[in-house]
């Protein structure tokens, strides 16, 4: 009691030594991250919000104590966390907190929270956290805490007015980790937790808390000494991209913290270092344009003038005709990731090469060979919106959507773009949450190639050689009755040292309106070979896309050549069958892009060791190219069975390669922070996907990045 008193006194002197008068918060004063990596104070949490969007990668460490996380603001009010701790082995755990309230003038913030509701609940607590700005420079939180924020001090559950269940907190975790402890929520004795922020200036902020988590695992299992609730720290706070803490712990240790901050809602380049594009040529001055297209001469002639200034811009002329007032152009657009920017491009080069009597643009942005929509566009409207204020709306709401199948236009181009495309490059390869070894990593040389035989035909291949790392130390693989398709996948490569990786023929083609199909053959992924099939239905006009796959695989040969190999037939992968392990595959999938950035996506079917199931994934993309979502799959593959995790889940992450430097690119760098790899839930992975080759070229994708269009 003493001890809390004393924290409240010095909270109290805080205070009074600023303007106590109550007001509302400093949208300035940007979330504190705890030793959790979530927002707080030091080890505890406050119900300030970070802006929407923000991406959070912390590093802590106090005592033997060392955790890594990932925060992520889904939504304004929503926040997510995904942690991977040491306290006396490796932990993963995942955090959530919503926001109840902003703070106002007089009312505070208030927050409820769950801290490592999915996994072996070594961090399991919940909270309910109310926090006030006084004055300018002063942010005070106080809370009640359940599980591990409920272990000091704690007093009988108030919620047991409610149900005296609320009074008992059962332990309903299981020893493979990986469920929602839902029967704990708010169970259990409850604490008093709080704290005080104090900015000194911009640059550094004060905080002190007193914890209501009394550590009792670290105690008794690493000898963590823990001798005062109070803690004590300073954060620096340079800029808007880091943070870095220092801290003194429960009477007894030093902490650190290192924290990198990320707002995807931004571009780091934000005028961007693309050209500037060549304006429209009103009608009567163009010098390039011809006056007819009537003649087969003047057809080829003016195909060829547009093809040379498509070109200039890195966009590859496939065809186009004229016909009357109407020029249809299709094309490829190999330079802009948003392909509204390259339509507005587009555009506008159209506008230097057509004749002076079209009046209409029809054009039809196409990927892997196969189109993706018609855009029409009025002429008229380019020549008189390019420099009004609100043209890109303006032009959105003018410009017409269609689906683009059947023929192509009449006049092909034979563009100078080589259909031969290779590359060699290092790669970097993570392999995370070994609880023998957490972080493997291999580094070495990849040398990858694409072939068009035909626009919509491909051969593509890639083969990695590793010049170092510990990838290859394969230790025992952990027991599992199913087959053996993702548990074993480090051995691929370890002893070769490299190998194919994939090489495969890809053909994609329009079967009807509003329909896609793709049929893969060869090495299709690391560890299996095989037939892929998939035939996609979507609307140009349509935000929900509705999907099927079937393959039939084999499981490659650890050496990444071109052999095969028999399946597991123990639970240790120490003996191998005789058989080479085949397996049909299949799921019917939907898609649905929402009008805030959100896109769902649920498969149903068949997945790689035999089982039956779902995967549910939500992704955000923001208008940078920045995506962010998570994942789970549920079979019928029981808990215990599927082992260490319980069930497949993950986070992804992809950040788009002209977000980094600026200048306009496809490319894009792509991770996911998973759970070790399982059999239970595992589909086959391949490269270009319908959905993913078809979505952005219709109106749903083009509307979040129109306002590029005039770039």
């Amino acid at each position: 009691m003493f001890r809390f008193n004393a924290f409240l006194w010095t909270t109290s002197a805080i205070i009074g030594s600023s303007l106590a008068a109550p007001v509302v918060a400093d949208d300035d004063w940007r979330a504190t991250y705890t030793l959790f990596g979530t927002q707080g104070i030091i080890d505890m949490p406050s119900a300030v919000a970070p802006a929407d969007g923000e991406f959070a990668a912390n590093v802590s460490a106090f005592g033997d104590t060392q955790r890594a996380t990932v925060t992520f603001q889904v939504l304004p009010r929503v926040t997510g966390s995904f942690r991977y701790s040491l306290i006396d082995t490796y932990d993963r755990s995942f955090d959530v907190q919503y926001q109840i309230a902003d703070e106002g003038r007089i009312r505070p913030a208030l927050a409820i929270g769950l801290r490592d509701f999915i996994g072996t609940g070594r961090y399991s607590s919940e909270y309910i956290v109310a926090t006030k700005t006084l004055g300018s420079n002063v942010r005070v939180s106080g809370g009640l805490g359940w599980g591990r924020l409920g272990s000091l001090n704690g007093f009988t559950n108030p919620l047991g007015v409610i149900d005296d269940r609320f009074e008992t907190r059962p332990d309903d975790s299981v020893g493979t980790g990986g469920t929602v402890l839902a029967g704990q929520f708010f169970r259990g004795d409850a604490a008093l937790f709080g704290g005080v922020e104090w900015r000194v200036n911009d640059d550094w902020t004060v905080l002190a808390e007193y914890s209501s988590d009394v550590y009792e695992r670290e105690t008794n299992l690493i000898g963590f000494e823990r001798q005062s609730p109070l803690n004590f720290g300073v954060t620096w706070t340079p800029n808007d991209t880091y943070q870095l803490g220092a801290y003194y712990m429960y009477g007894t240790d030093i902490g650190f913290s290192a924290t990198v901050i990320t707002d995807p809602t931004t571009r780091r380049f934000p005028s961007g270092l693309d050209s500037a594009p060549i304006p429209v040529a009103v009608r009567g001055e163009s010098l390039i344009a011809a006056q007819s297209w009537d003649t087969v001469d003047q057809q080829t002639a003016g195909l060829g003038a547009l093809g040379a200034i498509l070109a200039t811009d890195d966009i590859e002329l496939l065809s186009a005709e004229v016909t009357g007032s109407t020029i249809r152009v299709r094309y490829e657009n190999n330079k802009y990731r948003a392909e509204a920017q390259a339509l507005g491009r587009v555009a506008r080069l159209v506008s230097q090469a057509a004749p002076g009597n079209v009046d209409t643009f029809v054009l039809e942005p196409t990927r892997q060979g196969i189109a993706l929509s018609s855009v029409t566009i009025r002429r008229d409207d380019l020549e008189r919106l390019e420099n009004t204020a609100g043209a890109a709306a303006m032009m959105y709401d003018r410009a017409v959507f269609a689906d683009a199948a059947g023929p192509a236009p009449a006049y092909e181009y034979d563009s100078d773009v080589s259909p031969f495309l290779w590359g060699i490059y290092p790669y970097l390869e993570l392999s995370l949450f070994d609880g023998d070894e957490p972080v493997r990593a291999d580094l070495g040389i990849e040398a990858a190639f694409q072939y068009e035989l035909r626009p919509n035909l491909l051969l593509a291949g890639a083969y990695r050689e590793r010049i170092v790392g510990n990838r290859d130390e394969v230790g025992a693989i952990s027991a599992s009755t199913l087959p053996d398709v993702r548990r074993s996948g480090l051995r691929y490569g370890a002893e070769s040292g490299g190998g194919i990786e994939n090489l495969f023929l890809s053909w994609y083609a329009r079967p009807g309106e509003n329909l896609y199909s793709r049929v893969s053959v060869g090495y299709l992924e690391r560890a299996f070979g095989g037939v892929s099939g998939e035939l996609l239905w979507k609307p140009v006009d349509s935000r929900l896309a509705l999907g099927a796959e079937v393959n039939y695989t084999l499981l490659r040969d650890f050496d990444l050549g071109f052999g095969f190999r028999p399946v597991c037939v123990d639970v240790d992968c120490t003996v191998v069958g005789s058989e080479d392990y085949d397996v049909v595959t299949g799921h019917l999938s939907a898609y649905y892009d929402f009008e805030n950035g959100f896109q769902a996506q649920v498969d149903v079917g068949r997945y790689l060791a035999g089982d039956w199931g779902a995967t549910f994934r939500l992704d955000r993309e923001f208008d940078n190219g920045w995506k962010v979502g998570g994942y789970f799959t549920l079979t019928d593959v029981d808990f215990d069975d599927f082992g260490e995790g319980s069930f497949d889940k993950g986070i992804r992450l992809e950040i788009p390669t002209d977000w980094s430097l600026g200048t306009p690119t496809r490319g894009s760098t792509a991770t996911t922070l998973t759970s070790l790899e399982r059999d239970g839930g595992a589909r086959l992975r391949i490269d270009g996907r319908l959905y993913d080759v078809v979505q952005d070229g219709h109106p749903s994708q083009m509307q979040d990045n129109w306002g590029r269009f005039w770039r």
